[in-house]
């Protein structure tokens, strides 16, 4: 079975294996390591508040830094898969993360925490994120491309329940410093391997087709033309990317839910323990809103071949908006019930926005360069991100409240409603997709 996998053109045709998933598998494991290791810093922001004489809107500042340099690493990792393929960018990438964490654990200052964990660590954990898997998946399915980008980033919400609590349980016995050197640990011995062994670029490259399917629908181990009909003569250019209007309509639906998500993320486990919930309890509930959102990303990306991008991103930002409204009713009313509300209706909205990032991204714009404008979609992502992890900070040390910085995070996630609809991504989309 292992020889099958490592060399999957020796599987014949009349087999109905589809290779296509298990590289959403490698894409959910390695999105649950990029995302349970940057929702980790929410709980290193608790520990590290209390070792070190730092204030919240300088200490949220090291994950903004991160952002940035995930924003300026993130085209050049897409550009170079385009070119490279993903092997040789995301091996390397994980070597670099697993310094990142290994220096992370000697940090004695904040400049030192800014170099080692947002620039050194920030490198690193580009390469197995979003844009990468976005560049590859986009070439392996077309029909079922809601789905297979919904199980995919589900990663992301598993990594986040397995992680965040890990690394509270291991800060309270042993300390942030070890807590660094585990994390390194087991990124050098599962992640690693699944990546050097099992990522494949594109279906062709195995002999395969998208999705594994003819265009009658029936099950074949090569293609004769698979080429991508809409993008067919209309080669993307740098300067036809930032001429389009489609393009800055995604960039702006990104961008907005991107700033509410990461207030979120980053500050949720304090404000918390603000209210009173002990640090365990704490992250145990932002553990819960990763696992709803891992459920709710199959699902909604499910949806979203059906239905339509737009409508499903809709209800899933309701449905956060409802979650970030708990916390508004939390601090107010002092009913700590709220935090499970909050869980469940947050991580539901947060489980629509990665699934429909790179639905909608391959919907408008899949073709040779895609993985260059996807790493253009995620430099917007990364700078909306450190906007948002910053702008909490700052708000709650002169406020003394996280309440305006939830509000914000309404405003930007119904913001973000409005510019997938101006994306339009319904218009695009291929027939058979539909």
């Amino acid at each position: 079975m292992l020889s099958s996998l490592l060399n999957p053109r020796r599987i014949d045709g009349s087999s109905r294996f589809y290779y296509g998933w298990i590289i959403v598998a490698v894409a959910l494991v390695s999105m649950a390591f990029w995302l349970g290791i940057r929702s980790c810093f929410s709980v290193f922001y608790v520990a590290l508040l209390e070792e070190f004489p730092w204030n919240r809107g300088d200490s949220a500042g090291v994950q903004s830094m991160a952002l940035i340099t995930y924003t300026v690493v993130a085209p050049m990792v897409g550009g170079l898969i385009d070119r490279f393929g993903p092997r040789r960018i995301v091996v390397p990438g994980i070597l670099v993360l697993v310094a990142g964490l290994v220096l992370c654990s000697t940090i004695e200052t904040l400049a030192q925490f800014y170099i080692l964990y947002g620039v050194v660590m920030g490198t690193g954990i580009t390469c197995i994120g979003i844009v990468t898997y976005s560049a590859i998946l986009a070439h392996w399915f077309e029909k079922k491309r809601g789905l297979a980008s919904g199980i995919a980033v589900s990663g992301m919400g598993l990594g986040t329940f397995f992680l965040v609590p890990l690394s509270q349980s291991v800060i309270s016995i042993w300390g942030w410093r070890v807590t660094f050197m585990v994390i390194a640990a087991l990124v050098l011995v599962i992640l690693l391997p699944a990546n050097a062994l099992f990522l494949k670029h594109k279906p062709e490259d195995v002999g395969q087709c998208a999705d594994g399917l003819r265009a009658d629908g029936t099950f074949e181990n090569t293609c004769s033309n698979n080429t991508d009909r809409r993008s067919a003569g209309d080669e993307w250019t740098t300067k036809k990317i930032f001429l389009s209007g489609r393009f800055w309509a995604l960039m702006g639906f990104t961008f907005f839910s991107i700033i509410g998500i990461w207030i979120m993320l980053v500050h949720n486990v304090r404000f918390l323990v603000d209210q009173g919930i002990d640090k365990m309890t704490a992250a145990l509930i932002f553990a819960m809103v990763g696992v709803v959102s891992s459920i709710f990303r199959i699902f909604w990306g499910w949806l979203s071949d059906r239905i339509g991008r737009e409508i499903t991103f809709t209800m899933g930002i309701l449905c956060g908006c409802m979650g970030v409204g708990s916390l508004i009713l939390l601090e107010s009313s002092g009913m700590k019930w709220f935090a499970y509300s909050f869980f469940i209706f947050f991580g539901m909205g947060w489980g629509v926005a990665a699934p429909m990032f790179i639905a909608v991204a391959a919907d408008l714009f899949k073709g040779k360069v895609f993985g260059l404008i996807y790493g253009f979609v995620e430099a917007g992502v990364g700078i909306a991100g450190a906007f948002g992890a910053w702008v909490a900070g700052y708000i709650f040390d002169k406020t003394q409240s996280y309440q305006m910085a939830f509000i914000l995070v309404i405003v930007v996630m119904l913001l973000s409603c409005l510019f997938i609809w101006l994306a339009a991504p319904r218009k695009f989309r291929l027939p058979s997709e539909i």
